[in-house]
């Protein structure tokens, strides 16, 4: 651990010790993880793990979520935050991540006020200040504090303090909600959602690590993007067929693999070119 990366943990620590309780949203991913770590280490049963279920978040995301903090001893409260019954979540507007977040946080408030917790916070980090995330804007107007921004905390630092702290999460590939796999404006919904996660859970169960099936033309196009280790898996023959006849058996139309590979809100890109 670098004399920079032990400063900004020690800031980190002294932002979290102001707080009169905290309840942390916790998604079980690399950022929430950390952060609730630490949080337990310096605030003890005066906090909580909240997690939102809902079919935007995978099953096995939630079960390894609550894995962790029953290992740890960690108070763990869960929100139904079902965004599909908002009406217009399911048509997938640009803003879609905020009413998600604006959803979720409401619930996850509601958990502070009845415990007691002086502050909701939440995971994202100092490199999530670079791309559209509508989101931030809804964490902002409830009032949900991120310290790892405030202790200027980028992902590949909090990958290396989670190294050091033992934590399991340091190195597992980035996630994002399955709703983020849906251009803006094609129709969310909990069948097209559960598809989703099969067609992911198949292509990991072939070993591959960071993997995202983006959707197009209706929900008729599979668009496979993966690391370079998984375009050499995939690009096996056998492999190459079994991935094309189960997306099949699942309703796909056409399945693609982008050369270009996995690269975060790759789905942005449609918002300046709406036939993306």
């Amino acid at each position: 651990m670098t004399s920079l990366n032990k400063e900004k943990e020690k800031d980190l620590k002294n932002i979290i010790a102001t707080f009169k309780g905290a309840a942390v949203a916790f998604s079980g991913g690399v950022d929430s993880t950390y952060l609730l770590d630490v949080t337990f280490e310096v605030l003890g049963q005066n906090m909580a793990a909240v997690t939102g279920r809902s079919k935007s978040f995978p099953e096995r995301e939630l079960k390894a979520a609550l894995a962790f903090t029953e290992a740890k001893g960690i108070r763990h409260y869960l929100v139904d935050s079902e965004e599909l019954d908002l009406p217009e979540f399911g048509h997938n507007p640009p803003n879609r991540c905020y009413l998600c977040k604006n959803e979720l946080f409401g619930k996850i408030k509601a958990v502070a006020a009845t415990y007691n917790f002086g502050a909701v916070i939440e995971g994202s980090n100092l490199d999530d200040e670079g791309d559209y995330r509508p989101g931030l804007m809804a964490i902002s107007e409830l009032g949900i504090l991120s310290p790892l921004r405030a202790a200027k905390l980028s992902k590949a630092e909090i990958r290396v303090l989670s190294k050091e702290r033992g934590l399991a999460t340091w190195d597992k590939p980035a996630f994002a909600c399955l709703a983020s796999r849906f251009p803006y404006g094609e129709t969310i919904t909990a069948e097209r959602l559960s598809t989703l996660d099969l067609a992911e859970e198949f292509l990991l169960s072939l070993g591959l690590k960071q993997v995202r099936v983006r959707l197009h033309e209706n929900a008729t196009l599979a668009r496979i993007e993966t690391d370079d280790a998984g375009l050499t898996t995939l690009l096996d023959p056998t492999n190459r067929l079994k991935t094309h006849e189960y997306l099949k058996s699942l309703g796909y139309t056409f399945i693609a693999l982008d050369l270009m590979g996995y690269r975060t809100g790759s789905m942005n890109a449609t918002l300046n070119n709406p036939k993306a």
